[in-house]
């Protein structure tokens, strides 16, 4: 916890908020890294992935938000039937007056909530059976919500700190109308006659002042006039409005879409809520790393429907961060002496004599890596110091993400086991000493639990949830009957700082080197140590500065393996852009170091692409733009599912004629030195005799525009990507050498410009 914040400064913890128009939280976001915009991802396809893994009717979704602490509950739970009884009272009261004028503005001091309800009643009412625009919609169900803050705000007005309730660990939940939480990352069009309501946190409650929006029940102070919308990292939630009964589907989508740039702004989100609003019937959605989980139907029209959306409202108010979905260990920070806002970020070593996972503190001003996606393992990376005066000067690599455990939450970290065994093989030889990340802290994230602290998975992260679980399987195809979602822990790791990621390289002849020393970095692993990488992307490369220029150094060790084993990894959308053929095929099948270096080749590929670093690739963005986003194949290798991804793939590489046209002539500079690497290990990969080719996969739907679905030729019997594990030391010693002789013309052209 910093202790040297001023007046103006507040310390902020997860899941609350601070107005203040000086305070630029941009530094935080990590737009710069984010790469859907430009090279696509799996959410693209969210209407045909949201018909696998949206799990409709499950009644215990609410419950996700109940405070954990039976007493505590109980007395949430008397606040909300307290708010309802109010609200039943003042709706029989007003409901002669149900012409009543919108109240936004003229709001008597001495009736406020009779206002509210008078205009509440409207969208309640039975008597109404007309259909509500989504406009009006969104009006009703903004001061729906202000009448709950009011109550919360009342309640602490009168009783204080009840002992179970503290104001400063509480929040009102309240409506900015048609805000977009980043426009830039939405990626469905909301130009129809729906609307949309960001729920956002303005902090914790203050018994002796209101927090205010544009309602006159609550005066405006000068700070919120200046905030025309809260910062992207503040947003709790989405509420979509559906202006016609067709429009359902197209909501959903709007509002996974959002979420995603939920997930990418915030990097304390855990999971994600979000709100429907058709006509008078609302459903809650909790957004999960691998599934989306909707409510039972609040239909407000009735007094049971009226109950369950308060008590979904009281319980955000009142609950914990971590059941809004938030991570209390890592929290934003406001303080301009040094430098403006930063994280303060707890990561939890387990000491192994004891058992227990002992937190210390690191500070970050620097996003490297935001999670660009909806689902999987929402990978986040920050450079740290272990001092908040010293975060330009970072010390550690920090990474957070949930990661696949097999089925059970205890597993061990699988990253340091075996750079644990690569260190232990290399570090005593100069060669290869410095060829591996070298990790100083590993260990689970831990929430606390009333009186208990336990590790962060999907298993505790959903452990109050058992109706949904029965609800899941109910849908699922599994025969067992068991829950369809895999079990993820939530861990984070540190790192000794290497170096920026070989995406901000300086230059191609930077990447280029990068690029060359790991390929002989996963070749002497494999030789020595017989282990295999399974993650090779731009985010597994990091750049080491030398007193020569850089060197590339290997990192990402989640998905390793040893040669031989199965992979027995599930779908992870963060690496199918890079991944080979036969790991997008048959993720469960034996892995080869060919598969690595296939993913070298769509590295390479990518970069030469969008660009080596923020330069590059905004002014890609900049001609894409100019050129009306003229459709690049390149996109494809990101969306869809798995076998969607591996199709296109097969088509890309099935001759070196659809390798020049759907790639290598797409590149930023088809004449660089990016692609005459690719085109020379296109060569030595795809082109070897004996198995040329790819042998794409007949009468099959490929996500390609204009390009010929191939045939397998008459005679061949097997795959060519299979064969060529029969060549594999002679295509192994290829790539080397061509590797070398690409990267001696780098470091030359490197020392000439140095």
């Amino acid at each position: 916890m910093t202790t040297h914040l001023t007046t103006e400064e507040v310390h902020l913890p997860s899941g609350s908020t601070m107005v203040n128009d000086k305070v630029d939280f941009s530094i935080l976001v990590g737009k710069d890294l984010s790469f859907s915009d430009i090279s696509g991802n799996c959410d693209d396809g969210l209407d045909d992935l949201m018909q696998h893994i949206l799990h409709r009717s499950c009644k215990a979704v609410c419950h996700l938000a109940t405070p954990c602490d039976p007493d505590l509950c109980t007395v949430v739970g008397n606040i909300a039937s307290n708010i309802t009884a109010d609200l039943e009272t003042r709706l029989l009261m007003v409901a002669p007056k149900l012409g009543a004028s919108d109240p936004r503005g003229t709001v008597s001091a001495n009736e406020p909530l009779d206002a509210y309800a008078r205009d509440i009643l409207k969208w309640t009412s039975k008597q109404s059976s007309m259909h509500l625009r989504a406009d009006s919609a969104a009006l009703l169900f903004e001061l729906f919500m202000l009448f709950i803050a009011h109550h919360i705000k009342e309640h602490f007005r009168y009783h204080g700190d009840t002992g179970f309730l503290k104001p400063g660990d509480c929040r009102l939940i309240l409506p900015i109308a048609n805000k977009n939480i980043d426009a830039e990352h939405t990626d469905i069009d909301s130009a129809d006659s729906d609307s949309s309501t960001n729920l956002y946190m303005p902090g914790y409650v203050n018994p002796t002042d209101f927090f205010s929006v544009e309602c006159g029940m609550f005066p405006l102070s000068s700070s919120m006039e200046k905030q025309a919308a809260p910062a992207p990292h503040l947003v709790f939630a989405d509420a979509e409005m559906v202006g016609h009964p067709d429009n359902y589907t197209k909501a959903e989508l709007r509002l996974a879409s959002k979420t995603k740039a939920l997930f990418f702004n915030q990097h304390n989100r855990r999971f994600a809520w979000g709100l429907t609003v058709s006509n008078r019937t609302i459903h809650a959605y909790i957004f999960g790393p691998d599934d989306i989980w909707a409510s039972t139907a609040m239909d407000i029209s009735g007094e049971k429907g009226r109950r369950a959306f308060i008590s979904l409202l009281v319980d955000w108010s009142l609950c914990s961060v971590d059941r809004l979905g938030f991570d209390p260990s890592i929290r934003y920070i406001v303080d301009r002496r040094v430098g403006g806002p930063y994280l303060e970020i707890d990561v939890h070593e387990m000491d192994r004599s004891t058992g227990k996972a002992e937190p210390r503190t690191y500070y970050s001003q620097r996003c490297l890596g935001a999670t660009d996606h909806l689902f999987g393992c929402h990978a986040r990376y920050f450079a740290a110091s272990d001092n908040p005066e010293s975060m330009d000067k970072p010390a550690f690599l920090i990474k957070d993400l949930w990661m696949t455990t097999g089925g059970s939450s205890a597993d061990d970290s699988h990253e340091s086991l075996f750079l644990n065994v690569l260190h232990a093989e290399f570090d005593k030889s100069n060669k290869f000493s410095d060829s591996f990340v070298q990790l100083v802290g590993a260990g689970p994230v831990v929430i606390n639990r009333g009186k208990t602290v336990v590790a962060d998975s999907t298993d505790t992260a959903f452990a109050g949830l058992p109706s949904m679980t029965q609800d899941v399987a109910k849908d699922s195809d599994n025969d067992q009957g068991s829950p369809s979602r895999c079990v993820r822990q939530h861990r984070r790791t540190m790192a000794k700082w290497t170096g920026n990621m070989i995406s901000e390289a300086d230059n191609e002849s930077q990447a280029i080197v990068a690029v060359a020393d790991a390929m002989v970095a996963l070749n002497a692993m494999y030789t020595k140590c017989k282990i295999l990488h399974g993650n090779i992307s731009n985010r597994a490369i990091l750049l080491q500065p030398t007193a020569s220029g850089v060197k590339g150094v290997l990192a990402e060790f989640d998905y390793a393996s040893y040669d031989g084993d199965s992979a027995g990894t599930v779908e992870v959308p963060e690496l199918m852009l890079f991944q080979s053929i036969r790991c997008l095929e048959n993720p469960r099948d034996v892995r080869t170091l060919l598969d690595d270096l296939e993913s070298i080749l769509y590295l390479v590929c990518w970069l030469g692409t969008f660009g080596v670093n923020q330069d590059q690739r905004a002014a890609y963005a900049v001609e894409y733009a100019a050129r009306n986003k003229p459709h690049l194949p390149i996109k494809n290798w990101n969306r869809g599912t798995a076998a969607d991804i591996a199709d296109t793939k097969r088509l890309h590489m099935s001759s070196f004629a659809a390798f020049e046209e759907r790639i290598l002539n797409r590149m930023q500079n088809p004449f660089g030195t990016l692609s005459h690497l690719a085109e020379d290990i296109y060569r030595v990969l795809f082109l070897h005799p004996g198995c040329s080719g790819t042998c794409p996969v007949p009468n099959r739907q490929v996500r390609d525009v204009g390009m010929p679905v191939a045939v397998p030729a008459p005679g061949v019997e097997r795959d060519p990507l299979v064969l060529r594990n029969n060549h594999i030391d002679a295509i192994i010693a290829n790539l080397l050498d061509v590797l070398a002789r690409h990267s001696d013309v780098a470091h030359s052209s490197e020392r000439s410009r140095g």
